[in-house]
C-alpha cells in the first residue's frame, strides 16, 4: 500500500507499506515506527465515496486498496489513540501544545533550500567537507523550524531545542559545525533566538498563549493570587476550528441553564465544557475575574461530577489528578511520618492506624516540618456544630477549611465531617470527606482557576524545580530508615 501522510501543513510524507495493516491500531503503530510520531493521534482519510472529503478512520477496510491519503491530528491525550469526532477536541494550532516528539521530525524545507542541502550532503558524503552556510539559507532553515516548533509549544524547554538541533544535523550532516564535538551547538543557540523573535510575531498575530504571557502584571480586577504559567499542555488553547466566541457564548448560556435543573444532563455538561474550554481559559487567564464572578459564569466548573473526575485539570495537564497525587504521596508517607516524628513535632506523635489517617497526618504535618512555614492562613479547623461559616472563612484567600467534631482542634483530627476548598473567602468545593483528597482538589483548583501557590506554604507546594530548602528536605526524607 502506498500512503500519502499529511503530518502538518509543511510536512507531507510518502510512505510505502509492504504488509497492509490488519487493523487501525496496527496502522497507528506503523506510522509511529516509520514517521517517528509521538503522543495521541487521530487519523482521517480521504473517502472516495464522499468526493475525497476527510472522514475519521474507524475501520481499516474503509481505506482504498492500493493508495490512500491520511491526515494526522495530534491530541493532548497521549494515553491512547482515538477515532472520535475532532469537533469536541481542542484545536492543535499554534499555542496548543502536544507531547514533544523524540526524535524530532525535521520538516521539508522550501524547494531551493532542499536542492542546496542535497548537493551539500553529497559533498559531505564524498569527502567530509562541511558547508559554508549563507545567511539567507540559515534564515530559511530557522524560520521553518521555528514555525514547526511553535505548533508544538511556543515555549520549548532546553532539551527540546537540543532535540531539534541534533535531529537537524543528523538529517543534514553538511550542517554540522566545524571544531565542535556535538556538531549542533550553534544551531541550539540560533534556534533559541529565532523562536524568541518568532513569539513576537505570534503575539502580534494574537496567539492566546503568547499574548497572555506577555501581558504586564497589575491592573487586574481580582486579588493578586493569579500566576502566569508557560509550560502547561493546554494552558491557553486556540478555539476549536469553526468555533467563534459568539458560538461558545451561546453554549455557555445553555450550560448555565442546564445547571439550574435539579438533575442536569451530565453528558451534555461534559460536551459543553469541552467545547467551551478555550473560551473559559481565555477569560480565566486574561480577565482574572473574582471567584464569585467565575462561579456565576461557569457554575459547571465546580460541579461535583466535574470535580470528582478532575476533568478540567485533565484538560489542562492531560494527567489524572487524584491518581497521580495519591500514588506519589503513598510512596513517601512512611518516610515522611518517620521524619516528622523524629524531629520532635509533638502534635504529630501518634499511632499509625489506617491509611487515610496516615495521609492526613503526612500532609498536615509537612508545613510544620519545614522551617519558615505558617499553615494557619491556608489550613484551618472549625467546629462543625458551633462555628459560624463567615467567621471560619474570614481571611482565607486560598486554602482548606476542615470541619471537625465538637471543639476538637488537634493537629490531626480524628473525625472529619467535611473539607471545603476556599478561594477568596468563598467555598468553591465541599463535601470532601478525606483530607488527602481535599489537598488534591486544592491543587486542581489552583490549576483550573490559574492561582499561584499560597505564600505561607510555598515550600510545601513547590513544583519539580524546587528550592535548595525543598531539595534538602527531600534528601532528608529519602535518607530516613524505615
Amino acid at each position: 500500500m502506498l500512503l500519502r501522510v499529511i503530518v502538518s501543513e509543511n510536512e507531507i510524507r510518502r510512505l510505502s507499506v509492504e504488509d497492509i495493516p490488519s487493523s487501525v491500531k496496527e496502522l497507528y503503530q506503523v506510522l509511529r515506527t516509520n514517521l517517528g510520531l509521538r503522543g495521541g493521534l487521530i487519523l482521517q482519510f480521504e473517502d472516495p465515496d464522499f468526493n475525497n472529503q476527510l472522514c475519521n478512520l474507524t475501520n481499516i477496510k474503509d481505506l482504498p486498496v492500493d493508495r490512500a491519503t491520511l491526515k494526522v491530528l495530534f491530541t493532548a491525550d497521549d494515553g491512547s489513540d482515538s477515532t472520535l469526532d475532532t469537533g469536541s477536541l481542542p484545536s492543535t494550532s499554534s499555542g496548543d501544545s502536544v507531547e514533544w516528539p523524540d526524535p524530532f521530525p525535521i520538516p521539508q524545507f522550501s524547494h531551493d533550500v532542499e536542492l542546496q542541502l542535497k548537493e551539500a550532503n553529497c559533498r559531505y558524503a564524498k569527502d567530509g567537507s562541511l558547508t559554508m552556510i549563507p545567511k539567507s539559507l540559515k534564515t530559511d532553515i530557522l524560520d521553518t523550524l521555528a514555525d514547526r516548533m511553535s505548533k508544538i509549544s511556543a515555549y520549548p524547554e532546553r532539551q527540546h531545542y537540543e532535540n531539534v538541533a541534533k535531529a537537524l544535523v543528523e538529517k543534514h550532516p553538511c550542517l554540522r559545525e566545524p571544531g565542535s564535538e556535538k556538531g549542533w551547538y550553534s544551531w541550539f543557540h540560533s534556534l533559541k533566538f529565532k523562536l524568541g523573535n518568532y513569539r513576537q510575531k505570534l503575539s502580534a498575530a494574537g496567539c492566546p498563549e503568547v499574548v497572555v504571557n506577555k501581558r504586564k502584571a497589575g491592573g487586574s480586577k481580582g486579588k493578586c493570587v493569579k500566576k502566569s504559567k508557560k509550560g502547561e499542555v493546554n494552558y491557553c488553547p486556540d478555539p476549536p476550528e469553526g468555533q467563534s466566541s459568539e458560538n461558545m457564548e451561546e453554549k455557555r448560556k445553555i450550560m448555565e441553564g442546564e445547571m439550574l435543573k435539579r438533575d442536569p444532563d451530565h453528558q451534555l455538561l461534559e460536551d459543553l465544557m469541552v467545547t467551551t474550554f478555550s473560551q473559559r481559559r481565555k477569560e480565566i487567564i486574561g480577565d482574572q475575574p473574582h471567584i464569585t464572578e467565575l462561579i456565576s459564569r461557569w457554575p459547571a466548573l465546580f460541579y461535583e461530577k466535574q470535580v470528582i473526575a478532575q476533568l478540567e485539570f485533565r484538560r489542562i495537564i492531560t494527567t489524572d489528578l487524584l491518581e497521580s497525587f495519591l500514588d506519589g504521596l503513598d510512596g513517601l508517607i512512611p518516610r515522611l511520618l518517620g521524619g516528622i516524628q523524629s524531629s520532635n513535632q509533638a502534635p504529630f506523635m501518634f499511632v499509625k492506624t489506617f491509611s487515610s489517617h496516615c495521609m492526613a497526618a503526612a500532609l498536615l504535618g509537612l508545613p510544620h516540618y519545614i522551617s519558615g512555614e505558617d499553615p494557619s492562613a491556608v489550613i484551618r479547623m472549625c467546629d462543625a456544630h458551633v462555628d459560624t461559616l463567615d467567621d471560619a472563612l474570614k481571611g482565607i484567600q486560598l486554602g482548606l477549611l476542615i470541619a471537625c467534631e465538637g471543639g476538637e482542634r488537634s493537629a490531626i483530627p480524628h473525625e472529619v465531617f467535611d473539607v471545603a476548598v476556599v478561594v477568596e473567602e468563598t467555598i468553591v468545593l465541599h463535601n470532601i470527606k478525606d483530607v488527602a483528597q481535599s489537598f488534591a482538589m486544592l491543587m486542581g483548583v489552583i490549576y483550573c482557576v490559574n492561582l499561584k501557590y499560597p505564600d505561607d506554604m510555598k515550600y510545601s507546594f513547590e513544583p519539580d524545580q524546587a528550592s535548595a530548602r525543598v531539595h534538602g528536605l527531600r534528601n532528608k526524607i529519602l535518607r530516613y530508615k524505615l
